[in-house]
């Protein structure tokens, strides 16, 4: 039987970790144009965001997990700035750069949700 950890049971991680499969996906595709330098800020930004949520369920004050919640929300941010530039760039096409910011500003919500009622 798999180990189950706190982080596992939150619904912000698990969308977080359905992003980060789609932008490792068009970072993959962005290494394969030899884009390297935007597919790893990409990976690395979007890694932030899931590894950063189960970091902070993994703390003992409501107060410090809030903390990696916004971290986790600034990686975020950096994602949906990478999606605008690389559909500016024309690395994106503009309906998956829709989407996606679409998909970040819900997840932002949630994230932001989590934290509220952690402070409360």
């Amino acid at each position: 039987m798999d180990a189950q950890f706190r982080f596992q049971d939150l619904e912000v991680w698990k969308l977080a970790i359905d992003l980060t499969d789609r932008l490792y996906d068009i970072a993959d595709g962005l290494e394969e144009r030899h884009f390297f330098r935007f597919a790893e800020q990409l990976r690395a930004a979007a890694l932030s965001v899931s590894n950063n949520i189960s970091d902070g369920s993994g703390c003992v004050s409501q107060k410090e997990f809030a903390r990696f919640l916004d971290i986790s929300r600034r990686s975020l941010i950096e994602c949906a700035n990478m999606a605008i530039i690389l559909a500016r760039r024309k690395l994106l096409a503009e309906s998956t750069k829709g989407r996606l910011l679409d998909d970040l500003e819900q997840l932002s919500r949630m994230i932001r949700s989590l934290q509220y009622s952690l402070l409360r």
